[in-house]
């Protein structure tokens, strides 16, 4: 993490063994300063002004002052200050970390709950130093470094950022092309807040099913299933293994699982498989382990959909897509929060559209509804 002024992050946890394996793990990263921790979200919020850190690691349950009530202050007092929490993997802990994020954390990152200390610091470190490398980055674009919006303004659009153009360029004008069957969307980084964004323009009778890969580990997914259930006109939940493939709903792939679509006993309905296989691209669930099925099983009847986050995951599947005739839709760089998984099909012209998040789901209908 190469920057002539070091990232400033201080540690805020109410245990004291986090409080040790974060510390250690961050003074070990080159190009970020450990200013300092925190017992609690009051004594946090008392060190801010002093030790004027650019991003807080927070642990979400605390006593006197919990993460969310941190981050709420940081919204009215330090907007500029960014936050990555720490989540237990638990139906609660999910819950909290889904408003989290409503609430503007960059990230977050699901405590070890077992293992040695140096094993734990290992999942910490591996979770930690890309979310800030993708952290700087952000910073960098903007111009200052702040990922928490200032209130009542989403994250991934609150910044300012210069927007590249908007591109249209075969989804709605190819007079050869077949109307859409089903909806794969791959996403990550800021996935949450844009999909809490998207997701609800989604017409209820939209008439096509709707499958996710949104990266997190196990509980959280269904965390934000629940989540986004409420806001949606369309039905939303966290998929089971051999249910079908059912128009005006969503199925999210579950956490730590792999998804996938497959025929189904009578060879023409399309049922979910959720099973074990390894991580692909470090991710579990994978976005190209999904995107490769659906490309077998809607060959030409299909639209992919690549939005905000980190690394590559995606960008293969979505090759074999578009080799498939599928209809291709990338979230442009302005209104991600990290650039990563939509750059390739955006800067190639594999998408057929690269559009800012709040035309993405009027493009996704247009797919559906040619002709």
């Amino acid at each position: 993490m190469n920057s002539n002024k070091p990232l400033r992050v201080l540690v805020v946890d109410d245990t004291v063994l986090y409080r040790k394996i974060v510390s250690d793990v961050l003074a070990a990263i080159p190009g970020v300063e450990l200013v300092g921790t925190a017992h609690n979200g009051k004594a946090a919020i008392s060190k801010l002004a002093s030790l004027k850190p650019d991003l807080l690691t927070l642990d979400i349950e605390m006593p006197e002052m919990n993460g969310l009530e941190v981050l709420g202050h940081i919204q009215q007092h330090a907007p500029h200050i960014g936050a990555i929490m720490l989540s237990t993997l638990t139906q609660e802990g999910g819950a909290m970390t889904m408003k989290a994020l409503e609430l503007g954390a960059f990230d977050f990152i699901p405590k070890p709950q077992s293992g040695t200390m140096a094993e734990n610091r290992k999942k910490v470190a591996d979770a930690i130093v890309p979310m800030l490398h993708a952290f700087r980055r952000r910073s960098k674009v903007m111009g200052v470094t702040r990922s928490i919006a200032r209130p009542g303004k989403p994250v991934a659009t609150a910044l300012p950022r210069k927007a590249a153009p908007t591109t249209r360029r075969r989804l709605l004008s190819s007079a050869n092309r077949s109307r859409s069957e089903i909806i794969a969307i791959g996403i990550s980084t800021g996935g949450p807040n844009a999909l809490a964004k998207m997701l609800p323009m989604i017409p209820k009778d939209i008439g096509v099913p709707i499958v996710i890969v949104q990266h997190m580990p196990p509980m959280f997914t269904q965390s934000l299933a629940n989540s986004l259930s409420g806001k949606c006109k369309i039905t939303v939940r966290e998929a089971k293994q051999g249910e079908p493939i059912l128009p005006n709903t969503a199925l999210i792939a579950p956490g730590g699982k792999q998804m996938k679509i497959v025929a189904g006993a009578d060879g023409k309905s399309r049922v979910v498989k959720i099973t074990d296989d390894p991580p692909e691209n470090s991710c579990k669930p994978s976005v190209d382990y999904l995107f490769r099925s659906v490309a077998d099983h809607y060959v030409g009847r299909a639209t992919g959909v690549i939005m905000t986050g980190m690394g590559s995951d995606g960008t293969q599947g979505l090759k074999l897509m578009k080799q498939n005739g599928a209809s291709i839709i990338a979230q442009d760089e302005a209104t991600c929060v990290v650039f990563g998984m939509p750059k390739e099909a955006a800067e190639t012209g594999l998408a057929d559209a690269v559009l800012p998040l709040h035309q993405i789901a009027d493009a996704i209908v247009k797919t559906v509804r040619i002709g």
